[in-house]
């Protein structure tokens, strides 16, 4: 075997280790020519460099004394001290065998001095080295101070490694390293791990709630615990990166007893305790994505987004773990898509449009009011459900130009409707995020006074559930807008807290009845007392009721009798475009005429 190199596996394992640290063919950089100074300067030799051992060559990162780049690996002394991990000392070139007829000797080099670029494992990457034109000794402090300029060299690869590749957080290697890394492991060395296994613990409510309580400083509290719950759990910091945020991946060995199974209920029991943040304890519930892999097949890329895809399919099923699949996949994709389709939509002339469907008071039939309800045609998808993308909206910061859109929208079509005599108020869905926007009360406002609408044009519907998870700022800004005159709605009434107190601390005028009550009101007597319930206690609190999903004149005379204010639902109308609704109050205007 050639003193040159290394046996095969170990050969592997230094290229890799050489080729993740992503050295070879960068620019040069100070912080390395200051050292070859140093060791030029120190050793009194008019040549130095920093050479890395390339499977063919060797390639010089600095060096001064010379103009050259690289040379072939089986002719350089360097190829020596990476495969032996000592140093070298050759006192004359010319006569040694090894290097007789080297470029370095062609070029007048006679002697050379070298030690190891060491790995914290023993893998040797290069050699620092001097080199003169005339054959000479080199004393044992001399020695000693090329081997500590080695040393330097290696800490100043660690250095900018870690800078750029280690989370500073948790102290794990980071997303950027697990692409080397993964591209760079050896097949047989690949074969030994079969699972990528995603840990997400940023998606539970109670993590975003204790975000907007708690700061930043959180989020870093909750990477740290994660990284130490996950080497502790798993055994080690093998095949563990931090991918962003409180996101981490975890490579498992397709031999590991129990399996990902056993690993994930492993998991979930180490993050049952609460994440310790001073006085406030909080738990990070995580979401985990399962993939599975083979040695050789799919890139690092494939992986990564494979186990995000089922970690997103475990979100949006409400589950604790979802195993990738293809069509998770693909829904995953499609979530993408539309998040990423929807930014061109807003400014699009036709993409977005607002339907509207009309809600009349019960006592004398007139309807004087409608909700405006946000549909998307997408050019090539067709209609998206409002089911599907609103939910997503409200997870990105799409929720203020998305909210933004709409209120413009609805306040130029009520302005046109009523310059044609079509006297009507709106009502639009706002999420409970929008009330965080400190201008979100001075934006509606400019958008009711450009088209010359008093603050009651609009009425805003939010969910109680949402109201409530936002706390002290959404009652604030709710305050801010009651105080100018806007009418704020309780929408889908029922469904969450519904309790006195609830209804008393809420600066709210109007409650909306869920349509899973009235649907089938006609037929359930417990559906009855409820609704009959939550009329009376919403007019002790003096709101205005209105019921959402009547699609029976039984259930609109139930509510007549128990003094509902308002309905709406498909026995009045179904949702229709503007011009549909000109025509159907003009329809309504004459029938009463």
């Amino acid at each position: 075997m050639s003193l040159f190199s290394p046996p095969p596996a170990e050969e592997r394992r230094r290229l890799d280790a050489l080729r993740a640290l992503n050295l070879l063919e960068t620019p040069p950089s100070e912080s390395y020519d200051r050292i070859t100074r140093l060791a030029s300067q120190m050793l009194g030799a008019p040549v130095a460099a920093v050479s890395l051992t390339d499977s063919h060559r060797q390639w010089f990162k600095s060096a001064i004394g010379t103009a050259g780049q690289e040379l072939p690996r089986h002719q350089a002394p360097c190829a020596v001290v990476s495969t032996s991990g000592q140093m070298l000392v050759v006192p004359d070139m010319l006569e040694d065998e090894r290097f007789a007829g080297s470029p370095l000797v062609r070029a007048g080099i006679r002697f050379y001095a070298g030690a190891p670029l060491l790995t914290r494992e023993g893998l040797g990457l290069g050699a620092m080295c001097v080199l003169d034109t005339v054959p000479r000794e080199i004393s044992p402090a001399e020695m000693q101070s090329l081997t500590d300029l080695a040393a330097m060299v290696m800490a100043q690869v660690e250095l900018e490694h870690a800078f750029g590749r280690i989370d500073p957080v948790s102290g794990l290697p980071n997303r950027l390293q697990f692409l080397d890394e993964f591209a760079a492991r050896p097949v047989v060395e690949a074969a030994a791990y079969g699972v990528a296994l995603m840990v997400d613990l940023s998606h539970s409510s109670q993590f975003g709630q204790a975000v907007t309580v708690l700061g930043p400083a959180y989020v870093e509290a909750v990477a740290r615990h994660g990284a130490e719950v996950l080497v502790r759990t798993l055994g080690g910091r093998n095949g563990l990166y931090h991918i962003g945020g409180c996101a981490f991946l975890a490579l498992l060995e397709a031999t590991r007893p129990g399996g990902w199974q056993q690993a994930v209920a492993a998991l979930e029991e180490a993050f049952a305790a609460p994440v310790p943040f001073g006085e406030v304890p909080v738990k990070a519930t995580p979401t985990f994505g399962i993939a599975t892999f083979q040695p050789g097949q799919g890139s690092a890329d494939d992986v990564l987004h494979a186990a995000a895809s089922a970690a997103d399919e475990a979100r949006s099923a409400g589950s604790g773990a979802s195993l990738y699949s293809a069509d998770s996949h693909a829904r995953s994709r499609r979530r993408l898509r539309l998040l990423a389709d929807l930014v061109p939509a807003l400014a699009a002339p036709d993409s977005l449009s607002l339907m509207f469907q009309p809600r009349i008071e019960i006592a004398g039939g007139a309807c004087q009011g409608a909700e405006a309800l946000l549909r998307w045609c997408h050019p090539e998808l067709g209609a998206i459900s409002p089911g599907e993308f609103i939910p997503l909206v409200e997870q990105t910061a799409l929720t203020q130009p998305v909210t933004r859109w709409v209120i413009r929208r609805a306040a130029a079509q009520l302005a046109a409707l009523r310059r044609d005599g079509l006297g009507l108020r709106l009502s639009v869905n706002v999420s409970a995020l929008n009330l965080a926007e400190p201008d979100f009360t001075r934006h509606l406002m400019e958008a009711l006074e450009e088209h010359g609408l008093e603050p009651q044009a609009l009425e805003l519907e939010f969910t109680e559930s949402a109201l409530m998870r936002n706390g002290d700022a959404a009652l604030a800004q709710l305050r801010a807008l009651r105080a100018v005159g806007v009418d704020i709605a309780i929408d889908d009434f029922g469904t969450g807290y519904s309790t006195f107190s609830y209804l008393q601390t809420l600066p709210a005028n109007i409650v909306k009845l869920d349509q899973s009550f009235i649907r089938g009101l006609s037929a359930s007597a417990r559906d009855q007392r409820l609704v009959a319930t939550m009329i009376q206690l919403a007019h002790d609190l003096g709101h205005r009721v209105v019921a959402e999903g009547v699609e029976d004149q039984a259930a609109l005379d139930f509510l007549a009798g128990h003094g509902c204010e308002e309905a709406q639902g498909y026995l009045i109308a179904r949702p229709m475009a503007e011009p549909a609704l000109r025509d159907w109050l003009r329809a309504g205007v004459r029938a009463a005429a």
